[in-house]
C-alpha cells in the first residue's frame, strides 16, 4: 500500500483526501517513480476547484515530482530501476508516494540537482524555457514587463532574465517582495499595492513602454498589461491567479497600438522527446552553472499529508518561491 491525494468533488483545499491505495504495475511504455519530492503549482489549484476540468472524479492531483525509478514497463528502454529522474507533465496524480509515468514525458536527473531543488524547478523552469525562448525570444538588453515576479516561475525568470543580460521589471504584491525579485536578478521591481503598474512602467521606460509582457495574473492585470506595450507589442497571458480573462473586445487590440495576444501552455511547446531532452539541459546547465538557485524555504515545505494547509498558504499569495510536498 501507499498514501496519495485525491478528490471526489471541486472545491477549496479542504476537498483534498490524504488516502492509501494499491499502486498499479507500469504499463508497457510507464515507469514507477517514487517520489521524493512533489511540485506543488498554481495549475493544482485551478484543477481542484474545477477552473480546469477533469475527466473523472474522484481524481489525482498535481503533475510534478522527481524521485527514483522504482519499476519500468516492458517496453521501456531508457530507464532502468535506480535511475534518478523528474517530470513535470505527467498525468494528474503526482501528489503520491508513487506514481506512473510515461517513458517519453521523464527526464533524466542530474547528480548535482537535488530532488528537491529538481521538484521546485521542473515546470516552473520549463515555463520560463518556452516563455522566453519559444513564444516570445528575449533578447540581451530588451526591457520586458514580468507579473509576480517573486512567485515560483517569477523568480526563476528573473534570474534567467539576467542571465540573458535583459531587463525585466517585476511586479509584486509587497516590499519584502521586491528587495527578493531584485536581489535575484530583476532591472527593476513595481509594489502594485502602493504603485501605478502603467505609469511606473512608463517612468522606468521613460515613455516607451515595453515590447512584450508576461502575466500569470489574469483577470486583475489584464487592461494594465495592455497599456504597458508599445505598437505591435505581444501580451503573453499564461496564468489566471485572480481569474480568467473573459468577455475580451478584441477591438481593444487595435485601439491600443494593434497589439498582439497569446495564451500559451507548455503542453504545446514540449510535446516530443527531443523537445523535453533539450529544455531540460538548458534548464539544468543553468542551475548546475550558479545562474539559477533554487532554495525552498523550510516554512514552504510540507509533508504530503498536509496537501490542505500547502494549497491555502499557496493562495494565500504571502509565499515565495516554489512550495514542495515531501512524501
Amino acid at each position: 500500500m501507499a498514501k496519495h491525494i485525491v478528490f471526489s468533488a471541486n472545491g477549496g483545499p479542504e476537498v483534498l483526501q490524504y488516502c492509501e491505495f494499491t499502486p498499479a504495475n507500469p504499463a508497457d511504455d510507464e515507469v514507477q517513480v517514487e517520489n521524493k519530492a512533489i511540485g506543488i503549482n498554481y495549475i493544482d489549484t485551478y484543477i481542484r476547484c474545477g477552473l480546469y476540468p477533469t475527466t473523472n472524479l474522484p481524481s489525482g492531483i498535481g503533475t510534478e515530482a522527481a524521485g527514483f525509478v522504482s519499476k519500468i514497463g516492458a517496453k521501456v528502454t531508457s530507464f532502468k530501476v535506480g535511475d534518478r529522474v523528474v517530470y513535470a507533465q505527467s498525468g494528474l496524480g503526482a501528489y503520491s508516494e508513487v506514481h506512473n509515468v510515461a517513458e517519453r514525458k521523464l527526464a533524466r536527473l542530474p547528480d548535482t540537482i537535488s530532488f528537491e531543488q529538481a521538484a521546485a524547478s521542473f515546470l516552473k523552469g520549463l515555463t520560463v524555457y518556452y516563455l522566453f525562448r519559444q513564444t516570445h525570444k528575449i533578447q540581451a538588453g530588451e526591457t520586458f514587463l514580468f507579473h509576480a515576479a517573486a512567485g515560483g516561475v517569477g523568480l526563476i525568470a528573473c534570474q534567467w532574465a539576467n542571465a540573458l543580460g535583459a531587463k525585466l521589471i517585476g511586479t509584486v504584491s509587497s516590499d519584502e517582495k521586491a528587495t527578493l525579485a531584485k536581489a535575484v536578478g530583476a532591472y527593476q521591481t513595481i509594489n502594485y499595492k502602493r504603485e501605478n503598474i502603467v505609469e511606473r512602467v512608463s517612468e522606468i521606460t521613460a515613455g516607451k513602454k515595453v515590447s512584450v509582457v508576461y502575466d500569470s495574473v489574469g483577470k486583475a492585470t489584464w487592461l494594465d498589461s495592455l497599456d504597458c506595450l508599445k505598437k505591435h507589442g505581444l501580451m503573453v497571458s499564461f496564468g489566471n491567479t485572480s481569474g480568467p480573462v473573459t468577455g475580451v473586445d478584441l477591438g481593444i487590440l487595435s485601439q491600443k497600438g494593434s497589439l498582439f495576444v497569446t495564451r500559451p501552455t507548455l503542453n504545446d511547446y514540449i510535446t516530443t522527446r527531443q523537445e523535453l531532452d533539450e529544455a531540460s539541459k538548458t534548464l539544468f546547465e543553468l542551475i548546475a552553472n550558479g545562474k539559477i538557485n533554487i532554495d525552498v524555504s523550510e516554512s514552504q515545505k510540507f509533508p504530503l499529508s498536509e496537501a490542505i494547509k500547502a494549497h491555502r498558504t499557496l493562495e494565500s499569495r504571502a509565499t515565495h518561491g516554489s512550495n514542495l510536498l515531501i512524501p
